[in-house]
């Protein structure tokens, strides 16, 4: 999945994140080598309801060519997608697991991460838990936290100069919008 490659600017969204959970948490390089490198998206609290951040988001990386998974124990189906219960039950090999679910939770969600061999875990724009991340990068995860996926892959293909959003990327070179 082709990103452009640029000089990026450290982007600052509201946060609670410091300035070094930011460098740690919110690299560029690691944002965009789990974007370029993934084919296989968990999500975990992806909802059946189309008005929900995590089915917008959901949507977007399936038309963007993304395997979704959804893990969603109250739902058999979404977005047209088998949803399981829980991680474990997920027959493929995971690339990344994308955390829709209150910050308390990751902590069980990383160790199950951790435990079906993901490479990620990115936790969404919001859920914030430095105990979750740090068990992901002490097992040798990357960890992207506060940030969201579909933002995050517009900003890098391009495609939201189109609505007209500094994402911070400064390059000579046209956007090429989609993956190509």
């Amino acid at each position: 999945m082709g990103l452009r490659q640029s000089l990026t600017t450290e982007q600052s969204l509201d946060t609670n994140l410091t300035a070094e959970d930011k460098a740690l948490f919110k690299h560029a390089k690691n944002i965009q080598q789990i974007l370029k490198g993934v084919k296989t998206v968990a999500m975990v609290g992806l909802s059946n309801k189309p008005e929900r951040p995590s089915n917008f988001v959901a949507s977007y990386l399936l038309s963007e060519g993304y395997n979704v998974i959804p893990v969603n124990p109250r739902a058999d189906e979404i977005l047209g997608q088998k949803s399981y219960p829980d991680l474990k039950s997920i027959p493929v090999p995971i690339d990344v697991v994308d955390i829709f679910r209150a910050p308390a939770a990751c902590d069980a969600i990383v160790d199950e991460v951790i435990e079906v061999g993901a490479k990620a875990v990115w936790l969404q724009l919001g859920v914030i838990n430095r105990n979750a991340a740090n068990a992901a990068l002490d097992a040798g995860l990357t960890v992207v936290m506060d940030a969201c996926m579909k933002i995050e892959h517009g900003r890098y293909n391009g495609s939201l100069h189109l609505v007209g959003m500094n994402t911070g990327i400064i390059s000579a070179r046209r956007a090429k919008v989609g993956l190509g």
